[in-house]
């Protein structure tokens, strides 16, 4: 649920939205919607249930294209909601949302499930919810050759796992490795990383890289490090950028292959800000999708 306002309400004070939407959200859902949108085929592997609200989501989704596995089918209790204020004049948005957490978790998927998926995609894109279900699909991606993208937004314990299985990673400016968590590539003599991509990469990531909203995206793989400027433009509504930055960095990964791609990283971080500079420069969480700039970005990845 995501209200416009003009100013967000001090406390105890209402306030009346300018603009509502309604739509399925997430970190997960909205890059899938961004990989189907930039021309993918998309499959979205998540828990919903048979609430009335599951069902929009469902419905929404299928729309832009993006198929659905549920694994929580039979579920009754409501999926979760995100409450989401977007203030006018700054695009700035503020959430709460129970999360995944709220539910009943989710299982791991059979292995037969999992060669299933992984026979017919060329990338798994992993937000760190659901922390039941998607070790298994890292690690079994990893050993097909499959590239894994992990979304980080900030840390959760089962990152730990998901970054020993990860081939890329693209971190929030708030994700942070807690104080001595160390990882396959860390160093028995080595002190703990100050740098959070230098631990990224310490935890298992091939390659590395750190958003921070308009500022420069930093990067990182073994042996060479850089930026990777986002463009300037008036932000009207920054909710979701990060997951539409995931999405496109994910089809870029598609395309070319795990190898291709870690060489190829700074120019994947590149598309992927560009696309994620085309949806903060609308209102609404779907209202970028028409920008007549996105075909012409994406023909290089995908021809």
């Amino acid at each position: 649920m995501v209200h416009r306002l003009d100013r967000p309400p001090g406390s105890d004070e209402k306030v009346t939205a300018t603009v509502q939407d309604v739509g399925a959200g997430g970190p997960a859902a909205n890059a899938a919607l961004t990989f189907a949108i930039l021309g993918g085929s998309a499959t979205l592997v998540t828990a919903l249930g048979r609430h009335p609200l599951a069902a929009a989501a469902v419905t929404e989704l299928a729309g832009y294209g993006v198929d659905l596995v549920d694994l929580t089918p039979d579920a009754a209790e409501s999926p979760a909601v995100s409450a989401v204020r977007v203030e006018a004049r700054t695009g700035r948005r503020s959430v709460s949302s129970p999360d995944a957490a709220s539910r009943v978790p989710a299982p791991a998927p059979t292995d037969d499930a999992i060669a299933a998926w992984l026979a017919v995609n060329d990338v798994v894109l992993l937000d760190g919810h659901h922390a039941e279900t998607a070790p298994p699909v890292a690690r079994a991606a990893r050993a097909a050759g499959v590239p894994v993208l992990l979304d980080g937004g900030r840390w959760r314990p089962v990152f730990g796992e998901l970054l020993a299985a990860a081939d890329f990673a693209i971190v929030s400016a708030d994700f942070a490795v807690p104080a001595g968590f160390r990882g396959p590539n860390t160093p028995d003599d080595s002190p703990d990383a100050q740098d959070v991509l230098t631990s990224v990469l310490a935890l298992g990531a091939d390659a590395a890289a750190r958003s921070a909203g308009p500022e420069p995206i930093r990067w990182a793989v073994p042996g060479s490090t850089g930026r990777v400027e986002v463009a300037v433009v008036e932000a009207m509504d920054t909710l979701g950028a990060g997951d539409v930055l995931h999405g496109a960095a994910a089809l870029a990964i598609a395309a070319v292959g795990a190898g291709p791609g870690l060489a190829l990283w700074p120019e994947v971080l590149r598309f992927a800000a560009d696309v994620a500079s085309v949806r903060v420069g609308y209102a609404g969480p779907r209202s970028w999708i028409a920008d007549p700039r996105l075909p012409e970005l994406v023909k290089p990845w995908t021809g």
